[in-house]
């Protein structure tokens, strides 16, 4: 994968209106493989500061966001 790629899914999955299925949906990487290249391409700290922020949050998991309606 291109680094601009790379970029593009860093920068959707570091908002927060952009949830895991969305993100699945455009490029194809399920949450777990997005994970794994958040922690493959950013710095731990930062790495641990956006697990912090999306775990557990509903704007990142679709299913949880319709739940709460």
């Amino acid at each position: 994968m291109d680094e601009a790629k790379i970029s593009e899914i860093i920068e959707m999955a570091w908002c927060d209106d952009t949830s895991f299925d969305a993100i699945e949906l455009q490029t194809g990487l399920s949450e777990k493989e997005v994970i794994q290249l958040m922690r493959s391409n950013m710095k731990p700290s930062s790495f641990r500061m956006w697990r912090k922020r999306v775990s557990g949050r509903a704007a990142k998991h679709k299913k949880k966001i319709e739940t709460r309606s």
